[in-house]
């Protein structure tokens, strides 16, 4: 159902965020690289260990897998259910990919860290995806999660020392 209210992008709630990612199951990468140092490869590699159907896409590369997937020339390629596509391309190429993510039946469009393209979110919200600007699902998943706490990192979502009333 198209929604008639556009979300303000440049904060989120972390219910919102934890929300998507507890209800996505298929993740289209584009942009996935077959490279162990690109983060894409490292942000593949950790939501496929997180349970999740990684997806590569990537029209450019010579490789016939990444992590052991098999990469899809582009999202129409793809068989199958995407819940979510996460982008790794630079901004201009957003609002042909949104169009790409409301034709194969996607619910998520997700733009990577210092990614904005307000064009191509108001298009996706019209069509009724829930969209993310400059955030990494590796990032968000592991802050929400709990896993960022156990570096040390205060992710300001688990506390274990009161509050004190005043």
């Amino acid at each position: 159902m198209p929604s008639s209210t556009f979300i303000d992008h440049s904060s989120y709630r972390d219910s919102h965020i934890r929300e998507i990612l507890n209800n996505v199951n298929s993740i289209a990468m584009v942009g996935a690289s077959a490279t162990w140092n690109r983060p894409s490869n490292f942000v593949m590699k950790y939501l496929l260990q997180k349970g999740y159907k990684v997806i590569p896409v990537n029209p450019n590369t010579k490789e016939k897998e990444i992590c052991g997937e098999k990469v899809f020339g582009d999202l129409a390629s793809i068989s199958g259910t995407v819940d979510m596509v996460d982008m790794f391309r630079p901004e201009h190429e957003a609002h042909e990919l949104v169009e790409d993510a409301i034709k194969i039946g996607a619910k998520v469009f997700w733009m990577q860290l210092e990614i904005f393209n307000n064009n191509a979110a108001q298009l996706a919200e019209k069509a009724g995806l829930q969209v993310v600007m400059n955030r990494c699902p590796k990032i968000e998943y592991a802050r929400l999660f709990g896993e960022l706490g156990w570096g040390g990192i205060n992710t300001g979502v688990i506390s274990n020392s009161r509050r004190r009333l005043k």
